[in-house]
């Protein structure tokens, strides 16, 4: 079995409303997706790739893929990765290129086999895991009203209390756009909104120095903040070493980081109570369960960074599922010694329109059990919302 052709796919589509972060604003949703082919008709898909790792994909590594044997997945990675070594190009999008390449390989190694990819990862731990909420972003009648001292929109609570119906035990907002008495005065309102039963979490999205952080995370522990997100600058260890010495919550990142050599010093210094790697930038589901293990001989938890399509929500569930407990309990729980995956909730027609979605049920989702990924990717879909299409073959 060969390597018969590579084909890049980068996804655009408006969303209304739109909604922001500390960081951004958007009224798109984006996300790029590989397709790896081999001369018997097989095929893997992988995400990550953004614009310029298109290019990378095509002119970097398919002179090492085509005509390579896709089972050989250690070696593969090896080779892209070092092509990327000497110039420390393993970051930023040569980490998002090696990402999407290196799932496509494991979805095709799993069809191959007839094997879920949980199953060649050594077999699953569990078979289904927890995911909390994302969502509850920043809106502009929300920022308005915080900039008047009005009370927050309905429409913020509302939303809240939905997932609280829909079953999940957990959510996660934003921090970091307001200033720190509306922030904090925000978080307030959706905790009275929910209760105290619910795990609640904020992310920063590295809106803070460390002081900064330690201020405002200070005020926030009065709600009972389960965990406090990229407080910092990601690789900022010695700004996450003073914030987790000076809060009580659990302190939580990774999301931007690639390859175990980036997260060595937050797990080996204990910089992060939890780590977050995402499929999609930490080097694919190769890397990411070496984070996870990494991580778990630390008694460092593991919960995945999800932000994309089905394509990332299968890899992510399919690594979770073959984590073992941290650390080993009689009864695990999610939160305390099981991982809980983050669960995007805001407007996607990409993630919705490419493959059945997933739907979870009393806030788990199943972990697929199909060959593969256990995904079936509509690729009409996916041509009719792409931007931009490339195609290499031998």
């Amino acid at each position: 079995m060969r390597i018969s052709s590579i084909e890049t796919y980068l996804l655009e589509t408006p969303i209304e409303p739109g909604f922001g972060w500390s960081q951004g604003w958007t009224e798109m949703r984006n996300l790029g997706l590989v397709k790896v082919t081999t001369a018997d008709g097989l095929v893997g898909w992988g995400e990550g790739i953004r614009g310029p790792a298109a290019r990378l994909v095509h002119e970097g590594f398919a002179p090492l893929l085509l005509g390579a044997d896709p089972m050989q997945r250690n070696g593969l990675w090896q080779r892209m990765y070092q092509t990327l070594y000497n110039n420390n190009d393993a970051m930023g999008i040569g980490g998002n290129a090696m990402s999407a390449v290196d799932t496509a390989l494991w979805d095709i190694a799993g069809k191959e086999t007839g094997q879920p990819v949980s199953a060649l990862l050594g077999g699953r731990v569990r078979e289904r895991v927890a995911v909390y909420a994302t969502g509850l972003y920043y809106s502009e009648e929300g920022i308005a009203a915080a900039s008047a001292g009005s009370p927050f929109p309905q429409q913020l609570m509302d939303e809240a209390r939905t997932y609280v119906e829909q079953g999940f035990a957990g959510m996660k907002t934003k921090v970091g756009r307001l200033a720190l008495a509306q922030d904090v005065r925000r978080v307030a309102a959706i905790r009275e909104a929910i209760g105290p039963d619910i795990f609640l979490m904020v992310d920063a999205n590295q809106a803070y120095n460390a002081t900064t952080a330690i201020r405002i995370g200070r005020e926030l522990a009065e709600l009972d903040i389960y965990w406090f997100e990229e407080p910092v600058n990601a690789k900022d260890v010695e700004g996450y070493l003073q914030v987790k010495g000076a809060l009580p919550m659990a302190i939580a990142g990774g999301e931007n980081l690639r390859t175990r050599y980036a997260f060595k010093d937050y797990i080996g210094r204990r910089a992060v109570d939890i780590v977050q790697p995402d499929v999609n930038n930490v080097g694919g589901i190769t890397e990411m369960h070496r984070v996870a293990s990494m991580a778990n001989a630390f008694g460092i938890l593991c919960n995945p960074h999800v932000w994309g399509s089905p394509v990332l929500f299968a890899a992510s569930l399919h690594v979770a599922a073959a984590v073992p407990a941290c650390p080993p309990a009689h009864v695990p729980l999610p939160y305390q010694q099981e991982p809980v995956m983050e669960f995007d909730r805001t407007p996607s027609p990409i993630r919705e329109g490419i493959a059945e979605p997933f739907d979870p049920v009393g806030g788990f989702l199943d972990v697929p059990t199909g060959p593969g990924l256990g995904v079936e990717i509509d690729e009409d879909a996916v041509r009719s919302l792409s931007v931009d299409i490339q195609r290499t073959s031998s």
